[in-house]
């Protein structure tokens, strides 16, 4: 078993580290207190290729594996978790259009998205259905131009701000082969936007609904085969989860080591606090645990790469198990550094803040133990 990365994902991560120092973290203060992003930040990430980390070369993309997407995304959360998160989101949208859109609509829409002179929303949760999304109620009537859609989408990172969004809709019969893929490009005649939310974490990106109001999508927009749509997002997950966990990896792990940084410089009792043996005790143990993260993560990762039969599980696994770890080991983060730690100077409570809701999305946790049960008995 060689668990060492290969030369070239060693420059992936420290490439997106290299981006993240630079262009995100001196800035992630302000854009938190600004409530958003700069648009032109996308570029310049894209330029490096990851804005289609997962899209076929010949239409942009850069066509690299799951794994390889894990470390582009632990190394951007380093800087700030928000923004890396809100980069996995288009990355998902980028995915599931290049493995299940027609070709027309890849060549139409995959230059852009990779560029990323258009950022993709990801549109599944809403107000009445998170967890069992299957349930969800946004309709969309055929017409013999296309779809009008009709209802609301929650919790969507973008809202307002993206260029267009990636949305399931009910296109047929209640449950999961009645719901259908399509894109709605901003701008769209009743597509509309509720007031901004206001959140514990990930503040620096808009969050909004999104609404539908009769309006119009033309059929060259639907993403793959209509009643397919459901399949299609629970695809998409599995990386979106892996990315959720990276993305939680980073900002622990960046958490970590302000942490042992600032116990270095900090002095009580005549000596610095690192040489406390107890407080060296707590260091211990959020290294093992965040490396033994880290390599379940990256197995988790693989798995999906080779469409390993337990790639599902093994996805569910290590989101629960990733961000739940990342969670404590931040939080303990803050406790170390004392009042300074609840101070926003000093950047810990930031990202304990931003990975919390990395325990919640693209699936709760809970959900994913019932992933895990589930597959267990069943085999």
């Amino acid at each position: 078993m060689d668990f060492a990365l290969t030369e070239e994902q060693t420059l992936i991560f420290d490439m997106a580290k290299s981006f993240g120092e630079e262009h995100i973290a001196p800035f992630a203060q302000q854009w938190e207190r600004d409530g958003t992003m700069p648009k032109d930040l996308w570029p310049k990430l894209a330029e490096l290729g990851f804005g289609g980390l997962y899209v076929s070369e010949e239409f942009g993309g850069s066509g690299l594996s799951r794994l390889d997407a894990t470390l582009v995304f632990e190394a951007l959360a380093m800087a700030c978790p928000a923004v890396g998160s809100f980069l996995s989101i288009h990355n998902m949208c980028g995915g599931m259009i290049d493995k299940f859109g027609s070709e027309e609509l890849k060549q139409r829409v995959l230059p852009g998205l990779c560029s990323m002179e258009k950022v993709y929303s990801y549109c599944l949760t809403e107000p009445g259905s998170g967890s069992d999304a299957a349930a969800l109620k946004t309709r969309a009537e055929k017409t013999n131009d296309g779809y009008v859609l009709n209802g609301t989408k929650a919790f969507i990172s973008g809202g307002s701000y993206s260029d267009a969004y990636v949305v399931m809709c009910r296109s047929g019969e209640d449950g999961p082969k009645g719901i259908s893929t399509v894109i709605v490009d901003d701008g769209t005649d009743g597509l509309s936007f509720g007031a901004l939310e206001h959140k514990m974490g990930w503040k620096a990106q808009p969050t909004s609904q999104v609404q539908f109001d009769d309006c119009k999508v033309p059929l060259e927009n639907l993403v793959g085969d209509e009643g397919r749509g459901f399949s299609y997002a629970m695809a998409g997950l599995d990386g979106g989860r892996l990315n959720i966990s990276a993305g939680a990896l980073g900002g622990a792990q960046q958490a970590l080591d302000q942490t042992v940084q600032y116990m270095s410089e900090r002095k009580a009792f005549g000596r610095s606090i690192d040489q406390f043996q107890a407080l060296q005790f707590r260091l211990a143990e959020y290294e093992t645990k965040l490396q033994a993260a880290r390599i379940f993560l990256r197995q988790a990762a693989w798995k999906l790469d080779n469409k390993d039969f337990e790639a599902t599980k093994f996805c569910a696994m290590a989101k629960l198990m990733v961000t739940d770890v990342a969670f404590e080991v931040a939080n303990g983060c803050l406790q170390l550094h004392g009042g300074y730690g609840y101070l926003a100077d000093y950047g810990v409570e930031k990202i304990v803040r931003d990975l919390r809701v990395h325990q919640i999305l693209e699936g709760t946790n809970e959900i994913m133990r019932l992933i895990v049960a589930r597959q267990l008995i069943a085999s």
